[in-house]
């Protein structure tokens, strides 16, 4: 199969593979500068992206926002002429500023999820960034193309379809999982129905990205086989040298066996995929799990409420604090064997003989 590269509008990726963006901590600027220096698309998460910074208990907005420009540059500096970019979640608090700080930063693209991006361009404006929905449903999708060609005139420059394996917050309930688990193909062939319905009527194409469980050459082919321009991959990345996270993260994910992987409620109420560990053990038996001061990180939590802090509990992940956290996880997780690095898999999931051949 010959692969091409992405094109989304003037910006082109060499290969037509996204990291996807892995929070708290775990896809920061040394990942994503990694990814986009082999020739993918590297892409940072905005998610309490300032956790390391001194401030960040006291100021925890503006260690946030420098961290993102810090982030951004570190990424910059490794891959120069790379295509990098910053997944935002919708359901973060202060969801503009986030945004607007990711693009005074030069981010490439903006990929987001979490809920419907439905006011994105609005909030990036004029701007050059490339900004890319994430939507796990043709209902999602008619949303997002109805709402932003009435009130922007604009399209997606890329659209991410993230299926029922992915790793992290899901955007389907437990009964979709249920559903859509077995098989996944004919609603992804609704969604991109959709795009071609929208790039007929622009006169221009849509590029659209399949995610969550591609984790092989084989489930690579497939969304390609499928119509899909280009493949998001993250929990294959976890593993790799130039990862972000603590090393003792990525032993997790080594060590972690198939029936470890599990669906876990997030305190906001959200499905959510992760390694069971000490922590998820005394969640789901109900126990409520103290924390300290808000970090105002998600919009619809209450810390009165929450059985746990979803900020402590990624924070404690991202350190290496692997029984008091919350380690997010791909479906396929189980998987990985070994620290690799990031070259390796990109060449382990193009088709033989189309991975990076320069230097």
């Amino acid at each position: 199969m010959q692969i091409k590269p992405l094109r989304m509008g003037n910006i082109e990726a060499k290969l037509p593979i996204i990291q996807g963006g892995m929070g708290i901590g775990i896809s920061l600027g040394g990942l994503a500068g990694a990814v986009a220096k082999e020739g993918g698309v590297g892409i940072i998460s905005a998610a309490q992206i300032g956790y390391r910074e001194p401030d960040f208990d006291r100021n925890t907005k503006e260690a946030n926002l420098r961290a993102v420009r810090t982030e951004y540059a570190k990424a910059r500096a490794i891959a120069p002429e790379g295509v990098i970019g910053f997944n935002i979640m919708v359901a973060m608090k202060d969801y503009d500023d986030y945004v607007r700080a990711a693009v005074e930063a030069g981010a490439d693209l903006i990929i987001s999820g979490a809920g419907l991006p439905t006011e994105l361009p609005r909030i990036a404006g004029d701007a050059k960034v490339k900004l890319a929905p994430i939507v796990s449903t043709a209902k999602s999708a008619k949303v997002i193309f109805k709402y932003w060609d009435r009130k922007y005139k604009r399209m997606p420059d890329l659209l991410v379809i993230e299926g029922p394996r992915a790793g992290g917050h899901l955007g389907f309930t437990r009964e979709q999982l249920e559903e859509y688990l077995p098989s996944y193909d004919a609603e992804i062939k609704e969604i991109l129905s959709v795009v071609r319905e929208y790039e007929k009527a622009y006169g221009f194409k849509i590029p659209t990205a399949l995610a969550g469980g591609i984790d092989s050459r084989e489930a690579a082919a497939h969304a390609f086989s499928l119509g899909a321009d280009a493949v998001q991959a993250a929990t294959r990345f976890v593993t790799t040298e130039e990862c972000d996270a603590d090393v003792r993260y990525k032993q997790a994910y080594i060590k972690a066996a198939q029936e470890d992987i599990i669906i876990v409620k997030s305190p906001v109420g959200m499905p959510g995929r992760a390694i069971k560990n000490s922590l998820m053990e005394k969640v789901m038996s109900g126990e409520k799990i103290p924390h300290g001061p808000c970090r105002r990180c998600l919009e619809k939590c209450n810390p009165a409420e929450t059985p746990y802090c979803i900020t402590e509990a990624l924070i404690h992940a991202a350190r290496g604090e692997v029984e008091d956290g919350l380690l997010f996880c791909g479906a396929y997780a189980y998987r990985a064997d070994h620290i690799e690095n990031v070259r390796e898999v990109i060449d382990s999931l193009l088709p033989q003989g189309s991975g990076n051949q320069e230097g």
